[in-house]
This record gives structure tokens, C-alpha cells and sequence, in this order.
């Protein structure tokens, strides 16, 4: 696993808090991209990301309709939870915010 050493991006955060909410269930791109509120330019380049990483679990999965073509579903490995957990969305810090003093 990789360790992280940048601030996650707002899309990321909102990704991992769906897949959090999804509480172990595979969830498939479609429906993370709605949930998360990302398009799907963003969306599956930090879904590999976050598996190249260790944060996300990822298979293919067959279809219960005949004729759809199987589908790559996501979960969160424990890690993944953690990290998740650890960076809730609407909490994005930029790096001139962290260096900048705080204000009473």
C-alpha cells in the first residue's frame, strides 16, 4: 500500500463517503458517480487510484439481466474505511490554509 501524502480532493472525499455509506456492498461506477456527485472523467481515474493504493477492493461482476455486459464493482478495504472515515467530505484544506495562522 501506498502512503498518502497529499490532501485528498473533494470528488475523493465524496467518493470514499459513498462507498462508506454503502456500509461493505459492491457499488458500480454509475452509481457512485450519481451518489458522489462526479463525472465519470473523474470518477474512474481515482477508482484505480484508490485500488492501486490499497483502499479499494474491485471485481467484475456479472449481470442478473441476460445480454448486459458485466460490470466493475468497488468497496472499501479496511484501509479504505480508515482513510474514509479520517477525511469526511467538506473538510478540504488547501496548503495555504494549513500554513496560515489561526484566527480567534
Amino acid at each position: 500500500m501506498v502512503t498518502r501524502t497529499r490532501a485528498l480532493s473533494g470528488h475523493a472525499r465524496n467518493v470514499l463517503s459513498a462507498l462508506l455509506d454503502a456500509g461493505g456492498r459492491w457499488s458500480h461506477g454509475y452509481e457512485l458517480a450519481k451518489s458522489a456527485n462526479v463525472k465519470s472523467g473523474t470518477l474512474y481515474p481515482l477508482l484505480i487510484r484508490l485500488e492501486a493504493q490499497g483502499y479499494l477492493a474491485a471485481e467484475w461482476q456479472t449481470a442478473n439481466e441476460g445480454g448486459r455486459p458485466p460490470r466493475h464493482a468497488y468497496r472499501l478495504t479496511p484501509s479504505g474505511i480508515a482513510l474514509a472515515r479520517a477525511n469526511p467530505p467538506g473538510q478540504v484544506l488547501t496548503d495555504a490554509a494549513r500554513r496560515r495562522p489561526a484566527t480567534t
